[in-house]
Formats: structure tokens, sequence, C-alpha cells
């Protein structure tokens, strides 16, 4: 018996070094492993079974979160490794431009009280590019203490010569196919920032304001945002809204308003919405959405009241230069002065939109910007389509299989109301449009153009546009390598059910465009990780668990199982020092048990004949195996480990080995050779079951065993049943 079990299970000291080993064998790499299901001479892995990691930001830090995610797909991963499939798990990172550049900038003018403008846009890079370094040591380093079986030798970076090649490559396609157009359009703009940002990364923030109903001649409208009314001149109705049949549309009728008499005119349009206040609404096409396409339908005037910097116009009079949030205050009073303030509703409560990467409050502007055309047709096997049916057909044909399933609609509706994509950022970091202009010349490449006086656009493209490309790019597309041949489509897409559309929907748009193939087979979707009370997880409430430290404490293994523990697909996941805790007793459990079987004579009699009750407890353990790959298969690894858990501890632990105690002091020698076999197969079968959920505590106890096929676990057979 190994003088190391008689001592306590201790993963501080093991965690370490076991990572170390399964780098140093090699087998992360697919091109590495052993042959089929790690016999000598077997047949080769010839099944792939490929995955690409989320990449996650490098501004970011390790989370619960993040744990999560990590904890999943490598369950997935580690279950086809030893499945014997061809495996491949790419790990990466994404530059997330807009928080990148955000939290640099904010460092350097906290030290040095310098902006970018400053600094200048290569000063800026390279102080960045130092960032990112550091921040990607980091973020490697955590995905490894997880225990997360990465292939590092393909790891990837949005920014680094391959990923740019294959961005600026994606670019000219769409472009030349016409999916990629510039123009003037009402988009997302971020004061703060100064630039756009996408619809998908915006955060809504509730807020009390109060409500403000105008006279507006013989109308009454609201609004939270008096600033924007300046340009105000149209009046929209629903055409079948029977209090204003008298009312026609394009008649125009004489008011006094902010700044003095003005002409508006009226509007019918199914837009207005007959349930909502009078029924009758102003509207500030430069400004709004909604207020903009109903401008762009019936040819109205569009004028522009709010500058970049959310600085009022020339065309707010005396108001002008004033910021918004100054100004508001100031317009209330002169309305009331003039008798136009009909009533205010003190505390009206309503969503504010900011941008998630920076935190500014989201002002709409119309802009000149690089779009994604998504109602956009083109040629596709012969027949006419466009990026939205595909996107469409790709998840109705069941060619990309989402689950849980109920999340389809969802997906369906984000689909139908998508519009057509921004994709042009003004900041500094991030790739560069590949777009060139000479006077009235314009040159789309890969490479920059030829002859002097050609000056780049200075946009950089959205994130999310090289996110899209991250199956394939990571596979050394637009070449035809033979990882690209090998692992794609990928095999599945694991990722929170917060990022469904965003991500999953560009990947699904990306791939069908550009390889005429889905990005990956299935979509898996986990929830969010909540404290024991069940609440979100927030600095403000101080409820943080950090991963890392509850590991220094409780074991890796603890904590990865406490994670999946009760969380069936697409729902949330409750976590507590205490849960953990709990399981860092089940690890110690395992190792307890396998001391038992070892120091009572377990992997000495592989040859042994089995008693008939030994046959029967034999089959009943691969039964178990059965149902733990079954529920694995239809990613339920929370039901998978389920079994596991009660099967070892109340029935393996509590009556088997019970059982097993007079059998191995008493019986005959045919009885106690059965037993210490069927003692040391289920010790065996168990620790493979539960490799992919707790892999350093089993592989540890697989290194002591006496008999067994592979040198390291992780390439080990997988128990079929």
């Amino acid at each position: 018996m190994d003088p190391k079990f008689l001592q306590p299970y201790n993963s501080k000291e093991t965690e370490e070094a076991i990572y170390t080993r399964w780098e140093e064998s090699g087998y992360f790499n697919p091109d590495n492993l052993p042959a089929l299901n790690g016999v000598e001479g077997s047949q080769e892995r010839t099944e792939p079974f490929s995955m690409v990691l989320p990449p996650p930001n490098v501004t970011g830090i390790l989370h619960m979160g993040s744990a999560l995610m990590l904890v999943i797909e490598d369950i997935l991963i580690r279950h086809a490794r030893m499945s014997g499939k061809k495996t491949l798990w790419i790990p990466g990172a994404d530059s997330a431009a807009i928080a990148t550049q955000s939290k640099v900038e904010g460092e350097i003018y906290k030290k040095e009280k310098k902006t970018r403008h400053d600094l200048g846009r290569d000063e800026l890079l390279k102080r960045i590019d130092v960032f990112v370094k550091e921040s990607e040591k980091t973020i490697v380093e955590q995905m490894k203490r997880v225990g997360a079986s990465l292939d590092f030798s393909r790891y990837a970076y949005t920014m680094d010569s391959a990923r740019y090649h294959a961005v600026m490559e994606a670019f000219v396609r769409m472009y030349n196919a016409g999916l990629i157009y510039r123009g003037y359009r009402i988009v997302n703009w971020d004061p703060k920032l100064q630039t756009t940002v996408s619809d998908d990364e915006m955060d809504y923030v509730e807020e009390s304001v109060p409500f403000y109903y105008f006279k507006y001649g013989p109308f009454v409208i609201g609004t939270v945002r008096p600033e924007t009314k300046f340009g105000d001149k149209y009046v929209v109705m629903h055409p079948e809204d029977a209090r204003y049949k008298e009312w026609k549309h394009g008649q125009t009728f004489d008011l006094e308003w902010i700044n003095g008499p003005i002409t508006a005119t009226i509007i019918k349009d199914e837009a207005a919405d007959m349930e909502m206040g009078s029924g009758v609404m102003t509207i500030t096409p430069a400004h709004s959405v909604v207020d903009f396409e109903i401008a762009k339908r019936h040819g109205l005037d569009i004028e522009q009241v709010i500058d970049d910097r959310g600085l009022l116009l020339p065309i707010a009079g005396e108001f002008q230069g004033n910021h918004i949030k100054k100004a508001r205050p100031l317009i209330i009073e002169k309305l009331k002065a003039k008798g136009l303030i009909d009533k205010i509703d003190e505390k009206y409560v309503h969503n504010i939109a900011t941008n998630s990467r920076g935190g500014g409050i989201i002002e709409p502007q119309i802009k000149r910007q690089w779009f994604v055309g998504v109602n956009t047709e083109f040629e596709k096997n012969g027949k006419k389509t466009t990026l939205k049916k595909m996107m469409r057909e790709t998840v109705e044909s069941k060619a990309v299989d989402i689950t849980p399933e109920r999340y389809e609609k969802t997906y369906f509706h984000w689909i139908d109301n998508l519009r057509d994509w921004c994709i042009s950022r003004q900041i500094w970091f991030g790739h560069r449009i590949p777009v060139w202009y000479r006077g009235e010349e314009t040159y789309v490449g890969v490479t920059a153009p030829e002859g002097a006086g050609w000056e780049q656009d200075s946009d950089t493209l959205d994130t999310w546009f090289s996110a899209g490309l991250w199956t394939f790019s990571t596979l050394g597309w637009p070449n035809e390598t033979k990882d690209l041949k090998t692992f794609h489509p990928t095999s599945i897409l694991e990722t929170g059910y917060d990022i469904l559309f965003f991500w999953v929907a560009r990947m699904i748009l990306m791939s069908g465009f550009l390889l005429d193939e889905v990005p990956f087979k299935k979509v898996y979707l986990h929830g969010l990780v909540r404290d024991g009370q069940g609440r979100k997880i927030s600095k403000s409430l101080g409820n943080n668990i950090d991963p890392l430290d509850m590991a220094a404490k409780y074991g890796m293994d603890a904590v990865r199982v406490s994670l999946i523990a009760g969380m069936a697909p697409g729902t949330d996941s409750k976590i507590s020092e205490e849960k953990i805790r709990g399981y860092k007793n089940f690890a110690n459990k395992i190792w307890n048990i396998a001391r038992f079987v070892l120091e009572n004579g377990g992997g000495s009699t592989p040859n042994a004949p089995y008693t008939k009750e030994d046959a029967l407890l034999a089959t009943e353990v691969t039964e178990i195996a059965k149902n733990v790959s079954e529920h694995i298969e239809k990613f339920r690894i929370d039901l998978a480990f389920d079994i596991l858990y009660h099967f070892i501890w109340h029935r393996f632990a509590d009556e088997i080995i019970e059982a097993s105690k007079p059998i191995l002091k008493g019986a005959s020698e045919e009885e106690k050779a059965s037993r210490q076999k069927l003692l040391y197969e289920t010790l065996q079968c168990f620790l493979k079951l539960l490799h992919p959920f707790m892999p350093f505590v089993t592989e540890e106890i697989w290194t002591y065993l006496p008999q067994k096929e592979t040198e390291l676990l992780i390439v080990a057979p997988w128990p079929e049943g």
C-alpha cells in the first residue's frame, strides 16, 4: 500500500503536478492521441470531436460564470477523448476592443493625465499590446487551474496575424457580394466613448424619471426627453384610431412651441400605439430608431438636435451648446412659463440603454457607417436568399440543433427583428476596415493598394465580426488546412443562453456565407451562476465567490462539481461555499474508497471467476455506466453526475463495501478473490466515469492502481456499459 493513501487527499499538493503530467503527455493535441481507447495496436481514431472555447475577453478575469463554461466543456471533451474520438478543444481570447481600449485609456489617464489624442494611435496601440500580453498569461493560467484540457498549441487570439488575415478576407468577400455597404443610418452612439455600438452591446438599466405631458396644439404628447423635442413638427397617429378620424394625413396646423410658433403636419402610420397615452406622438427622426423609420417611410425631414458629445445644436435656440442633462430642467421651466405643461408624472420607471462595454448612455444618431445587409439578396447553391433567411432556415431545418429546444423561439424572434448590422467602430484598437480612399476613388482589399495618396478608413470593425469567424478562423481559414477539413463543422458550441443571439447567430451567418456549411452541429446553452439564495452574483450585493479562492480551500474538483450539480441545460446554477465544502467531502470519500479497495487486495485477482452474487453486482455497475453515458450524450451532465454521486457514496461505499468486509476476512478463497476483483473493477469503472467531472482526484488515484489499461486516466477507455 502506497504510504500516500494513509494521508487524507491533499488537492494543493496534487493538482498542479497532475496538470503538468497531462500537458507533458501531449494528449490535449489530437495529433498526439494514442490509438483508439488507448489500447496498443488497436484501431486509429478517425471520428473527430471538435469544439471552440468561447474566447474570454482579454480584459477579464476568471469568475464563477466563466468557470462554469470551462467545466461543462471540459466534461464533454474528456468524455469524447476517452470514448476514442479524435478530440480537439481550441482555446483563445477575444480582443473585446471597446472594453480593452476603454480600460487602457482609463489607466493612462489615471497615471499620466493623458488622453489617446495626446499619445497618438501608434503609441496607444503599443500600450494596449503590452496590456493584452500580460492579460493573456493570466487567462491561460486560470484555464489550467480549472483543469481545462485545451490544446494550447492551437491557441488563437482575434487580433493575431492569422485571425487578422481571416477578418480582412471575410470583409472583402462580403463586400464584393454586395453584403457590406457604407451608408447613412441611425445607429447607437456612445457620447462617452465617441463610438457606435451594436444592438447586442447594449445593457438596459432601469431608472425612475419624470414623465412630461405637453400641450402640442390640440393634442397632448408625452416624453421623458424634452430636450429632443425642438425639431418635432410631425404628429403621428394610427390610421384606424377613431378619436382622430377627422384629422387627415398631410393636414397641417399651427401651434406655439418651445422657441416660438411652428407649423406641424399630421402623419397617419401604424407605428402609433392607440393604447398608449393619448394615442398620438411627435417624432424625433434623428434620435430614435422608430421615428427614423417612420420618417423614411413618409419622406419627412430629419433634423439633428443633439451632437456627438450630447450638446444641443443651433435648432435649440437659446439652449444651444448646453449638455442635454443641464438643458432638461431649463426647457421644462420655459414650457411651464408658456403654459404648455399638461401634467408631470414624477415617478415613471423605464429602461435606459447603456453601452455594456463602457457604461455610456446611448444616444441614437444618424451616421455614415459600414453595415452588413441582412436583407440583401445573394445567390447560394443556385437560389436567391438573404443572411436573415439563412440564419432562420439553418435552425428550422435542425442543421444546427439548439439545447434546450425552448430557446429556438427566442432565436427566431431575434432573427425576425434583426436590423442591418452596424460593423464600424470609431476606436483605434481593432481590425482596421480594409478600405482606402483617394479623392473620389475607393479601394477595398486584403492588402493596401499600390500608389501614393491612398488613405485607409480610420474606423475599426465590431469585435463580433471577427468572433463570428471563430469556428473556422481558428482552424486556418481562408487556407484549406488539414485542421479545417478534419474538424469543421465543429461538433458543438457550448455557451451561456445570454449570448445566444449575437454570437451564435453571427457564427451561423459567417459560416453559412463563407463556407456554405454550419459552424457547429449542436448548440448547448447553460444558465447563469447565482448565489445560494438564487440571487445574481454582483459586486453591489457582495456575494461574489472567487473560484480560485474556493479551489485553494477545497480543491478544484469540489468547485467543478458544485457548479454543475443540479443544473439542467439552460437553467441557472446555485453556488455557495457550503455546497463546495460538501463536494470536498465527496472527493475525500472517493480517496478513502480507493484506499480500502487497494488495502484489501484490489487488483491482485484479475482472472478470478465471479460468484453469482458478484456477477449480479457487476451487472449493476455496468448499468450505471450505461446510464451515465446516455445522460452525457444527451447533455444532461447534471443527471450523469447525480447517478455517480449516489451510487458511489450510498450504494458502493455504504452497502457494497460494508457487505464486503466479512467476505474479505472470513469467506472462502474463491469468494474472497471474486469480491476483490469486483471491488477493483468497480473502482476502475467509477474512476473513469468520474474523471470528466473530477479529473484531479481520479487521475491521482489512477496513478496508484496496480492493474490498468493506460498510464494516464485521461486516455483510458470509456466504460461502454
